[in-house]
């Protein structure tokens, strides 16, 4: 434990200088200090991101995109900086492949929609994971009852991870899209996405990667992945809720239809004829999250300037300890166990249910998340209801988790 505490804490990483940008994190909960274990749920947000949206509603609000007053036209350059931000957060070639969504799951339903009712017919397939949140599972049932395509999962193993083999037998000449998670927020399995990504190219299918938990974990380069669409949302990646982004390949962007109709997204409109706009605001019909946008640039600054290889040494090293230390608890078990996995550690205890773990560490000022974790077909595969889940961020520390054993130990204590 006490190499792995000093693993956590090496230089350059400055953990106590991460954790006073983060305002939330200096409060009491129930009398405690607060323990914050649900960033896979949300994350809490750094004082930059915070500044930033007030100084847009102070100083810049207005409309983008249709004013020549100089308010519109600072809106509009914070609002478009932000995109170039994106761009080269995330390795794109070009800002019209950056569209602004309010999060990752409208990401994934814009596609579902506008690429697949185009291209998605009877007899196709679409190809999922047994992993899949909700937001990647739902949206491709409601294609494939539209269109009378199958949808297609493949298998987890015990331990968590994507079964590569049976994955790749599934994959056919009538797999239209594949469409998987990056990291599982159940699990915290990290997937083989560049090997996933090759497998369905060589089968002549487009993917999708949902990255809403990945992208404030690791580096991700849409470009040299070769991924068709990326879904990330705003507000796991210390920025705010309410805006997400999907990442397009520009060809494919521009060959599909608007997936919603209104101003901006608009060349010209005649009772007899509407006209789009170019990329990427046929996508984004509407006066669209401009804060939301202007504080994710912000944020993604943020993280870029913290810089991954520090997050990533911090973050494993603090999930190797956290992994010892809860397995090391009487009557605990750990679901999602992969070689390959990040951020998260779901677990089980022996005749306690999930939500009175929860409820319990809650009072010791620990917030963890208890339930499905919008992935019902993950507890099913493991036999389960719920599980309880801490999830960690660069913030956290090893007292953290130390002060999650003692919560645990205390739940033990009064349920057991």
């Amino acid at each position: 434990m006490d190499a792995m505490t000093a693993a956590v804490s090496r230089p350059p990483f400055d953990v106590a200088a991460i954790r006073a940008k983060f305002p939330v994190l200096d409060q009491f909960v129930h009398g405690r200090p607060l323990v914050y274990l649900d960033n896979a749920a949300t994350t809490q947000k750094p004082k930059v991101v915070i500044e930033t949206l007030r100084r847009y509603y102070e100083r810049d609000n207005a409309n983008v995109h249709r004013g020549v007053h100089t308010l519109s036209e600072r809106a509009t350059a914070a609002y478009e900086d932000a995109r170039e931000d994106i761009r080269r957060f995330l390795g794109a070639a070009s800002v019209r492949e950056i569209v602004f969504t309010r999060n990752a799951t409208e990401s994934i339903n814009l596609v579902a929609r506008a690429w697949g009712d185009a291209n998605v017919r009877a007899g196709d397939e679409v190809l999922i994971s047994a992993m899949e949140h909700h937001s990647n599972i739902v949206p491709w049932q409601l294609l494939c009852e539209r269109t009378g395509a199958t949808l297609r999962v493949a298998p987890i193993d015990d331990t968590g991870a994507l079964v590569m083999d049976e994955f790749d037998r599934r994959l056919s000449a009538r797999t239209k899209i594949v469409s998987v998670v990056h990291l599982s927020n159940a699990l915290g399995t990290v997937n083989p996405v560049s090997d996933i990504i090759r497998l369905a190219k060589a089968a002549g299918a487009v993917v999708l990667i949902d990255g809403a938990q990945a992208a404030y974990h690791m580096p991700v380069d849409v470009a040299a992945l070769g991924v068709d669409f990326y879904a990330v949302t705003g507000h796991k990646l210390y920025g705010p809720t309410g805006i997400g982004v999907l990442y397009g390949r520009e060809a494919l962007l521009d060959a599909m239809p608007p997936f919603l109709g209104g101003g901006d997204m608009i060349a010209s409109v005649t009772f007899e004829k509407t006209t789009w706009n170019e990329l990427p605001y046929k996508f984004e019909a509407g006066t669209p999250n401009i804060a939301g946008a202007v504080g994710l640039g912000a944020a993604v600054r943020f993280v870029s300037g913290v810089g991954f290889e520090a997050i990533e040494a911090h973050e494993r090293a603090l999930l190797a300890y956290g992994t010892e230390a809860l397995s090391a608890l009487p009557g605990l078990k750990l679901i999602g166990t992969a070689p390959r996995k990040a951020s998260v550690l779901s677990f089980v205890m022996d005749g306690l249910h999930p939500h009175d773990i929860g409820t319990v560490v809650d009072r010791e000022g620990v917030a963890i998340r208890t339930g499905h974790h919008c992935a019902q077909p993950v507890m099913d595969r493991f036999g389960i209801p719920a599980t309880a889940r801490a999830s960690l961020a660069m913030y956290n520390t090893t007292q953290d988790v130390d002060t999650l054993v003692a919560a645990l130990e205390r739940a033990r204590a009064l349920l057991g």
